[in-house]
Parts: C-alpha cells; structure tokens; sequence
C-alpha cells in the first residue's frame, strides 16, 4: 500500500504520516532527522514556535533536496503571539524562520490568551495565500465552540492526544459537521509499556510481521487520524513509517476499540 492522504474540509490533501519534532534540540540533531525523513519518503514535518527549532526544520528541508512544494509543514503559534495584528506579525517571523513563502497549516498551539483574534488573522493570513490552511491544538473545552462559532473557515485540524487508550471519540463527535480532522500527538501513548504490550498488538504483530507500535500507528491510519511520531533514529523511523504494505480487518479494528480507557498521558 502507498502512503495514505487524508482530505481537509478546504480540499487540501494533507500526507497523513509524518515527523514531528517535539522536543529535538535545535540545531544539527533537528536538521538531520528532517532530512533523513524527507529522503525515506515521509513528506509531513511537524513543529511549532515553543519548540524553537523551525530553522534547522528548514535546514533539513534544504539538506534532503526535496522540493518544498513536496514537503507539507505544520507550524503553531504560542499564545504570546495571539491578537489581531500581533498574530499577522508573528506569522511574517515565522515564515522567515521557516524560510518558505507560505505555511501549509498553521494551528493555535493553546487555548489561552487572545485566541479569537490569532484566529481572525489566521483567517486573513489563508485569504492573502501566506497560510493554506489553519486549525487548532489542544482546544477541547468549550473554547473550541467559541472558535467555531465564530469562525469563516473552520478548522482543518484539530490536534490533541489521541491513542488506543484515549481515542478522542466524543471529541471527533463534536468536530465531524465541521470537517475537522484529527491528528495526534502521543500516538503511541507517550510509549506507555502496557499499552504498547497490550495482548492485542502482539498477536496481531505477529500475524503481520510487524511491530507492536506499527500496529498502533497502523490503526492510527484506518482511523482516519493524522499522525507523526517523534524519533530521531533513522531506523525507528523506517520501522515507524513502515506501516503501508498491510491492512487490518474490520474485526480487529473493532477489538482495538474497546481498549478506549478515557486515559490522558499528558499532565495537565
């Protein structure tokens, strides 16, 4: 099987697997991890303002030779750069720090601060063509009403936790009549050991040939979710993306879906 896409509610198709870089070090570790996966056909990045490392993102973009028009980058504002005005500012310093005309989606990182008026220029930055598509993270109070209530382009996406062991599935409820894809961050639980050695996975792996955590990521895929592990091993990230090549039946599908525990890794 091929790598997979998913369809937004503007008609974009966003690659549905990528690399996310939370937590790499700015710097020479960041650039070769985004290289590495560009050249292995991942063509999804996955960063933010907070995680001070959009330019060696763009260094790896440039090392790996791959054509921008390729490679779909996600970028999040921090609230410190929420507000009308303030935000359109903070989208021009991160275009620079990306070094790249536009921003395939943009999310609000939290639901804190002026995040009504970061939206509407969000909004005004997709209509002059600096962004192409906008979203939210981690809004899943009533805060995300607000947004949509006011909104004049729904989100895209709307990114949170979101795993076997916390499937997001009231959440997906609330966004469907909008169009809003999810995308998760902690796909394999915040690599929780006894959701990875979860019965299911194992046998399943080993009817497949594949890994507990492919398994995980591979009913990401079929779920529809948007996902991006984090690595910076090369190998990991092979193993990770190696995910295209099988596909799970509607009865293991099921079965995975009562391992829902409403269970949160996050700390806050």
């Amino acid at each position: 099987m091929n790598q997979t896409y998913v369809k937004l509610n503007n008609g974009l198709s966003i690659p549905q697997f990528g690399l996310g870089v939370f937590q790499v070090p700015d710097g020479k570790e960041t650039e070769n991890a985004v290289c590495e996966a560009l050249k292995m056909g991942i063509r999804h990045i996955d960063t933010a303002h907070a995680y001070q490392n959009e330019r060696s993102v763009a260094s790896g973009i440039k090392k790996s030779g791959v054509s921008r028009k390729e490679v779909w980058i996600t970028s999040k504002l921090w609230p410190s750069e929420y507000g009308e005005g303030k935000t359109s500012d903070g989208i021009d310093k991160m275009l620079k720090r990306l070094n790249t005309d536009y921003i395939d989606l943009l999310l609000l990182h939290q639901q804190f601060g002026d995040y009504i008026g970061a939206y509407k220029d969000m909004e005004k930055a997709v209509k002059d063509g600096r962004v192409k598509s906008i979203g939210l993270s981690n809004f899943e109070s009533d805060r995300l009403e607000e947004v949509l209530n006011m909104a004049s382009i729904y989100p895209a996406v709307l990114q949170v936790e979101c795993h076997p062991y916390y499937q997001q599935n009231a959440l997906k409820k609330r966004v469907e009549k909008y169009g809003t894809k999810l995308e998760s961050w902690y796909p394999i639980g915040h690599r929780d050991k006894t959701l990875i050695n979860e019965n299911i996975f194992t046998e399943l792996g080993k009817k497949y040939n594949k890994s507990n955590v492919q398994i995980i990521l591979r009913w990401h895929i079929q779920e529809g979710n948007i996902v991006f592990p984090k690595t910076t091993n090369s190998e990991h990230m092979k193993d990770n993306f190696n995910i295209f090549d099988f596909e799970l039946t509607n009865d293991e599908m099921t079965k995975m879906k009562a391992l829902d525990k409403n269970k949160r890794f996050a700390n806050y």
